[in-house]
């Protein structure tokens, strides 16, 4: 049956249309055994059904975390996420790109837990030579625990994009012309892991974990690296010529075209609930240079 044209449609329906194409989009999916480690935890993080599941668990005793057993430098990162669902609040499901050492990269999505019925807030911070401060936060526009939806960074030379089911909801443009340090020379793993944050995470703290719903489980799957992988120094992908060598589909040079910013900002308008680049007072002597309309989303 032939598809309706989408020129017929209003723009807002033609969003959605789009948004919910995103969500149906397949890849070729990775095997959890192959390329992950559970790294702590104590048990409470399990890989099953063949290397196809992953889940991380807390209870008043432990969290639990695993890490890639690659290094990146740039890439596409997709992974399928079901958060813990119910009363979540003061857990923290992190899923993020790091290198280590003090002057550490970092690619973080965050998640925080909250009471029943209120929604999880995604957290996402740019690291680049230690320095971080870099903070967006989101709602989201579905139930993140009632199933699983993916979550990519997209990192190359030029941009970070974050994705939610495929549509942008934030970019961080390289503005070393301006002087901002931009992650491009430390290899990133990939972690994640489930933890307790009762401290801060849910209401500024105010929020305490209930243990007796514990244990608390958030679950993975599709797996996903189109990237280059940095072993003993050196890059999988061709230095002279990334895109031919590394099958990533485009992403080396990837930048959002016009429809993808029309979605990225109507997320932004309706979903965002604190960006660091509009916080004036926590940045009296002025907001950071990259917080300007050229280099900014």
């Amino acid at each position: 049956m032939a598809s309706p044209s989408t020129s017929n449609l209003s723009p807002k329906l033609l969003f959605l249309f789009l948004l919910l194409l995103g969500t149906f989009v397949v890849a070729s999916f990775a095997n959890f055994y192959q390329d992950c480690d559970i790294t702590w935890g104590d048990g409470r993080g399990n890989i099953l059904n063949n290397g196809q599941l992953l889940t991380l668990s807390l209870d008043k005793t432990s969290g639990s975390g695993f890490q890639s057993r690659n290094e990146y430098l740039f890439g596409k990162i997709d992974m399928q996420l079901k958060l813990v669902p119910g009363n979540s609040a003061g857990t923290v499901t992190a899923y993020y790109l790091s290198s280590q050492g003090p002057t550490h990269d970092e690619i973080d999505f965050e998640f925080l837990g909250n009471l029943s019925g209120d929604p999880y807030i995604l957290h996402t911070n740019v690291f680049s030579q230690g320095k971080g401060n870099r903070e967006q936060q989101f709602y989201l526009w579905f139930d993140p625990t009632a199933d699983f939806h993916t979550y990519s960074i997209l990192w190359n030379p030029q941009r970070i994009i974050f994705s939610v089911d495929g549509t942008p909801i934030r970019e961080f443009k390289n503005s070393e012309s301006i002087g901002v340090a931009y992650p491009k020379n430390q290899p990133m793993r990939i972690y994640s892991s489930l933890w307790n944050a009762d401290d801060w995470a849910t209401r500024g703290g105010l929020v305490k974990t209930d243990w007796s719903k514990a244990p608390f489980t958030a679950s993975y799957r599709n797996f996903n690296a189109n990237a280059c992988v940095w072993s003993s120094g050196s890059s999988s992908c061709s230095s002279a010529s990334p895109s031919s060598t590394s099958s990533n589909g485009g992403w080396y040079s990837q930048e959002l075209d016009s429809t993808s910013q029309e979605r990225m900002k109507w997320v932004q308008k309706n979903y965002m609930i604190y960006n660091y680049c509009t916080d004036t007072k926590r940045f009296p002597q002025g907001l950071p240079p990259e917080c300007n309309a050229t280099t900014m989303s």
